[in-house]
C-alpha cells in the first residue's frame, strides 16, 4: 500500500513539475481578468471606430452593415429555398414557415458533394454545379409549380451594399475557383440558374454564415440578437441601433452588424498580448499582419500554434529530450482536432501519446503531460479572448437598451465550439464573469445557417417588385458579348472607310493623318522646347532627352495665364502674348540665345497638312481670337516670333495630345504603337501602314493615324446599343447628332446619362419618394467625378447621400444603393464599348502585319482611366475577350502634351536627318 501511495505521489509530483515547466515557458499566454477587461475596453473602442463614418477607414473592426434589419418576430410565413455553400458539401434546403409564424417550421434538406475539381476549377463551373444540384432538389421535391424565393448563405468574405448583392473579397478554406473574386456572387448564381433552366426562383438575399447562425436561433428564441462562430475562422454579428450606424442612412430601428472581428489588433493594439509564437504564426501565414485576432483564436491556427510551441520547447531541451521529428518540423502536421483530442478529460494523455507517436516522436509520460498543458493554455487563451470580445458586444447591447440587467441569447456555431471538449464551458464561464449584469443564454445553432438564410429571404420578399422595375430600366446598359462583338465589327468597318479616299468624307471615324512616321528608338537626344496651348493657362517646357546608358528625360516648365481680353482679342495679340511668354521662359532658364527645336501642342480642332502645318477649324473652350480660324497656326506663331525678333526657334512639329500620349509611352516601351485618351473626351491613335492610308501619298513605312473615334456612330451604325437616355443627353448637347460614341464613353457625358436615369426612376416612384428637386432637373449638375467617388470608396453610400443632399434630394439608404448601381452600369458600359473599339484597332494592326499573335502596348492618359476604380479593369477584360489573338498591355503615359510634344519633335528631326 505504501508503494502505491509513493507511486501516486511520484506521478502527481511529476505532473505538477511538467505543468509548472510549461507555465513558466508560456507565462505570457496566461491572461488575467484584469487583462481581459482591458481587451474589452479596446474592442469597444474599435467598435465605435468602425461604426463612425469618420474613423471607419482606419478601424480594424470594420462593423459591416448587413442590411438585415430585424430578427424574426414570428409573423413570417411562406415557403422558401436556401443554399448553404462553404464546405466540402453544400446544402439545399426547403423551409416552410407556417401561418402561425414561430409556431412551426418544416425543413427538408439535401447535401451535395463539391469535389476539388469543382472548388478549384472555373467559377462558372462551380455555380453551374450549384444550380444543377438546386434543380435536382426541386425536381425531387416537386417544387416547379410556382415561383420560390431563395436565400444564399455564402461563407466567404464579401462586401455587401444591399441584401441581394455581394462581391467576393477573397476565397478561404479549400475554395479557389477562378474568376469569382471581385465579382458579385449573386449575379453568378442567377446566371447559372438561368443557364441550367427548369427553375423558377428569385435569389433575394445573400447571407453571411454568422448572420445566418443568429437568424436561425432567432427564430426559436426571440431574445437572440448575437451570433458567434468559432471554427476554422471566427466572427461575430449583433443587432445594432440604426442611429449609431453612420455608414447607412436612417435612425429608426436596428440592423445586424457583421463585426469581422478577426482583424481586431491589425493596428498593433494587441501587441502586448501577442507572443513570439503568434508572430511566427503570422509570418508564416498567407496574409501577414492581417486577421491577427483570428490568428489568436480560430481553429485554422490553433493546432499550428501548438506545433510551433512544441518545436521551440524541444529545441530548448524541455520536451522529447531535445529530439524532433521531420513531421513535427512540418507546418500543418499538428492539427486543431489533435488539440481537442489531447484535452479529452479521460483519454487525453493516451491520445497525446498516440498523436505524438504518429508524428515520429517517442514521448515520455512527462512529455505527454506537458503537451496536454500546452494545448490547454492555447485553447483556454482562445476562449478567454473570444469571451472578452463577446463581453464587449454584450455590454454595448446593454447600454444601447439602457438596461441595468440584460437578458439575451447568443447563437453559437463552429467546429472548435462544437467539438472541443472544454471550450464551450470555458467560454460561458468567462463571459458571465466579465459581464455579471447580463443574463446570457448560449444556444447552439441547429439546422445551420441555411435556415437563417430562409428567414432573411422572407423579410426581403416584399422588395421584389421594385427590383424588377429597376432591372428593366438598366437592362439596355448591360451589353452582351454579341453586342460588343457587333460594336467591334462596326468600328472596324468605319476605320477602313476613314482610310479610303472614296469613303473618307462620309466615314464617322475620320482617320486623320498626323505625319508622325515613327516612334522613339532610344537614340533621340538633345534639348527641346515644348509649347502646350489648350486653355486659359498654357505651359512652356524645356525637355532634355538623354540617350545611351543614361537614357532619360528631364523637364522644366512654367505656367502662364492667357487673360480674357487676349483670348477674345485678335490673333496677332494672342500669338504675340504666347511669344512674349516663351521669351520670359528662355530668360528664366538662361537660354535666350539658344536655337532650339520646338514642338507645339495646340489642343483645338485643326486640319493638318504636314507635321508642321495645321489650320484651325474652329475655336473652343471660350477662345474667340479673330483672324485665326482657317489659318495655319504654326505660321501665325512663326510670324509672331519674327515680330519679336529676339530668338530663333525651329517649329518642327504640331502635336495632337493623343499622339503625344503614344509617343511618351513609346519612349519607355518600343512596343507602344497605340495611344488612348479616356478622360473628358475620348480618342485613339495608332501606327497604320502607309499603303492603307489613301489620303496621303506614299506606300512605304507607317504613319500615326489620329482616328477621332468620338464621331463613331454619327451615321447611325451603333443605334442598336443607344438607349433613350443616350438620346436625351444628345438632344441636350451643343452638337446634337455628333460625337455619339464619345457621348457614351467619355467623362464629359457619363454623369449626365446618370442624371437622366435618376429622373426617370424618380418619376416612376422608385427613387426619392417620387420627388424631383429643381437642382436634379439642372443639366450638368451630376458631374462624372461623382461616379468615381461613388464606386470606389467603401463608404460609398455616405458619399452618395452627401452628393444627393447637395442636389436637394431627400435620400434613403435604398436610394443611395440604387444610385450607386446606376453609376456602375453606366461606367461599365462605357469601358466595355471603349474596349470593343480598342479590340478592333488591335486586330486591324495584327492583320496589317500578317501575324497570328500580336504583342502591343497602349499608352493611356485621361482622368476617367486614371481615377475611376473599375474603368481600366473592364476595358482590359473586354479587349482580351474580343481580341484573343492580341496581347495588349496598357501603360499610363504621363504628360503626352508636354513630354510627348518634345519626343515627336525629336523623332521628326531624327527621321529628317536620315532622308
Amino acid at each position: 500500500m505504501f508503494a502505491v501511495h509513493l507511486l501516486s505521489f511520484y506521478f502527481s509530483k511529476l505532473k505538477e513539475d511538467q505543468i509548472q515547466k510549461v507555465d513558466r515557458f508560456l507565462y505570457h499566454m496566461r491572461l488575467s481578468d484584469e487583462q481581459l477587461r482591458d481587451i474589452m475596453i479596446r474592442f469597444r473602442a474599435e467598435m465605435e471606430k468602425g461604426l463612425s463614418k469618420d474613423s471607419n477607414p482606419t478601424a480594424t473592426v470594420k462593423m459591416l452593415p448587413t442590411h438585415v434589419r430585424s430578427t424574426p418576430d414570428g409573423s413570417e410565413k411562406g415557403e422558401f429555398l436556401a443554399l448553404d455553400l462553404g464546405g466540402s458539401k453544400f446544402k439545399v434546403l426547403r423551409v416552410k414557415v407556417s401561418d402561425n409564424g414561430k409556431q412551426r417550421v418544416e425543413m427538408e434538406s439535401q447535401h451535395y458533394p463539391t469535389s476539388e475539381e469543382i472548388t478549384s476549377g472555373k467559377g462558372t463551373a462551380l455555380f453551374d454545379h450549384v444550380a444543377e444540384c438546386l434543380k435536382d432538389f426541386m425536381e425531387r421535391k416537386h417544387m416547379n409549380t410556382k415561383r420560390h424565393p431563395l436565400g444564399f448563405t455564402f461563407s466567404f468574405p464579401c462586401s455587401q451594399t444591399k441584401l441581394d448583392e455581394g462581391v467576393l473579397l477573397s476565397w478561404s478554406k479549400h475554395f479557389k475557383a477562378r474568376g469569382v473574386q471581385g465579382t458579385n456572387v449573386v449575379d453568378s448564381l442567377r446566371k447559372a440558374i438561368d443557364k441550367t433552366g427548369g427553375m423558377d426562383v428569385d435569389v433575394l438575399a445573400l447571407v453571411n454564415d454568422t448572420v445566418g447562425t443568429m437568424m436561425t436561433c432567432g427564430y426559436d428564441d426571440q431574445y437572440c440578437e448575437v451570433g458567434v462562430i468559432i471554427g476554422t475562422g471566427t466572427n461575430a454579428c449583433y443587432m445594432e441601433e440604426m442611429r449609431h450606424i453612420d455608414l447607412v442612412e436612417g435612425d429608426e430601428g436596428r440592423m445586424c452588424i457583421n463585426t469581422e472581428w478577426g482583424s481586431f489588433g491589425d493596428d498593433s493594439s494587441l501587441e502586448d498580448i501577442r507572443t513570439k509564437f503568434d508572430r511566427d504564426i503570422d509570418l508564416g501565414s498567407i496574409n501577414p499582419g492581417k486577421q491577427l485576432f483570428e490568428k489568436l483564436i480560430s481553429g485554422m491556427y490553433m493546432g499550428e500554434l501548438v506545433r510551433i510551441i512544441l518545436v521551440k520547447m524541444a529545441r530548448k531541451g524541455l520536451l522529447f529530450q531535445g529530439r524532433m521529428s521531420d513531421a513535427l518540423r512540418t507546418k500543418g502536421k499538428f492539427q486543431t482536432k489533435h488539440v481537442a483530442e489531447i484535452e479529452n478529460y479521460k483519454e487525453g494523455l493516451s491520445n497525446a501519446k498516440e498523436i505524438l507517436a504518429d508524428l515520429g516522436l517517442s514521448p515520455s509520460e512527462d512529455d505527454c503531460i506537458a503537451v496536454q498543458h500546452v494545448c490547454t493554455i492555447v485553447s483556454f487563451r482562445s476562449a478567454n479572448l473570444c469571451a472578452a470580445a463577446l463581453a464587449a458586444i454584450l455590454t454595448r447591447l446593454q447600454e444601447n437598451k439602457k438596461l441595468k440587467r440584460l437578458r439575451t441569447t447568443v447563437a453559437m456555431d463552429g467546429t472548435v465550439y462544437r467539438t472541443h471538449p472544454q471550450y464551450a464551458k470555458r467560454l460561458h464561464k468567462v463571459v458571465r464573469r466579465l459581464v455579471p449584469d447580463c443574463h446570457v443564454r448560449f444556444l447552439l445553432s441547429e439546422s445551420g445557417s441555411g435556415k437563417g438564410a430562409a428567414m432573411v429571404t422572407a423579410v426581403a420578399y416584399r422588395l421584389v417588385s421594385q427590383r424588377k422595375q429597376i432591372d428593366e430600366t438598366l437592362a439596355p446598359f448591360k451589353l452582351s458579348r454579341q453586342h460588343l462583338q457587333d460594336v467591334k465589327d462596326k468600328m472596324r468597318v468605319e476605320l477602313e472607310r476613314g482610310l479610303k479616299k472614296d469613303t473618307h468624307h462620309s466615314a464617322s471615324v475620320k482617320m486623320l493623318p498626323s505625319y508622325v512616321y515613327g516612334t522613339p528608338d532610344g537614340t533621340e537626344r538633345g534639348k527641346f522646347l515644348a509649347l502646350d496651348v489648350g486653355g486659359t493657362n498654357f505651359r512652356v517646357l524645356l525637355v532634355k532627352i538623354y540617350s545611351g546608358l543614361r537614357k532619360s528625360i528631364r523637364m522644366y516648365n512654367k505656367i502662364y495665364a492667357i487673360p480674357l481680353e487676349i483670348m477674345q482679342g485678335t490673333g496677332e495679340e494672342l500669338f504675340d502674348h504666347i511669344v512674349q511668354c516663351i521669351s520670359d521662359f528662355l530668360d528664366y532658364m538662361g537660354m535666350k540665345n539658344a536655337c532650339l527645336p520646338l514642338g507645339f501642342t495646340f489642343s483645338f480642332p485643326c486640319r493638318q497638312a504636314g507635321i508642321d502645318k495645321g489650320s484651325l477649324v474652329s475655336w473652343t473652350k471660350g477662345f474667340k481670337a479673330t483672324d485665326c480660324e482657317g489659318q495655319d497656326v504654326v505660321d501665325m506663331l512663326r510670324e509672331a516670333m519674327k515680330r519679336r525678333n529676339e530668338f530663333d526657334l525651329d517649329i518642327v512639329a504640331m502635336v495632337n495630345d493623343t499622339v503625344g500620349t503614344m509617343m511618351t509611352c513609346a519612349y519607355e516601351d518600343p512596343n507602344c504603337e497605340i495611344g488612348l485618351i479616356a478622360g473628358t473626351g475620348s480618342n485613339v491613335c495608332y501606327m497604320e501602314e502607309m499603303r492603307n492610308i489613301e489620303t496621303v501619298e506614299g506606300e512605304e513605312g507607317r504613319m500615326c493615324v489620329n482616328t477621332e473615334w468620338g464621331g463613331f456612330g454619327d451615321n447611325d451604325c451603333i443605334e442598336f446599343i443607344r438607349t433613350k437616355f443616350d438620346r436625351e443627353v444628345d438632344e441636350g448637347s451643343l452638337n446634337q447628332g455628333k460625337q455619339r460614341y464619345e457621348k457614351m464613353t467619355s467623362g464629359m457625358y457619363l454623369g449626365e446619362i446618370v442624371r437622366q436615369i435618376l429622373i426617370d426612376l424618380t418619376k416612376r416612384g422608385l427613387l426619392f419618394r417620387g420627388q424631383i428637386s429643381e437642382r436634379l432637373r439642372t443639366r450638368g449638375i451630376f458631374e462624372t467625378k461623382f461616379l468615381s467617388q461613388i464606386e470606389s470608396d467603401r463608404l460609398a453610400l455616405l458619399q452618395v447621400r452627401g452628393i444627393l443632399q447637395q442636389l436637394g434630394l431627400d435620400s434613403t439608404c435604398d436610394d443611395s444603393i440604387i444610385v450607386k448601381e446606376v453609376c456602375g452600369v453606366v461606367s461599365r458600359r462605357a469601358a466595355q464599348i471603349c474596349g470593343a473599339g480598342m479590340a478592333a484597332i488591335a486586330d486591324k494592326i495584327r492583320e496589317n502585319r500578317g501575324l497570328e499573335q500580336l504583342d502591343i502596348t497602349v499608352g493611356v492618359d485621361g482622368t476617367l482611366y486614371k481615377l475611376h476604380p473599375h474603368f481600366s479593369k473592364v476595358l482590359k477584360e473586354t479587349v482580351k475577350d474580343l481580341a484573343p489573338q492580341c496581347d495588349v498591355t496598357f501603360v499610363l503615359s504621363e504628360d503626352g502634351s508636354g513630354k510627348g510634344a518634345a519626343l515627336i519633335t525629336a523623332v521628326a528631326q531624327r527621321l529628317h536627318s536620315h532622308t
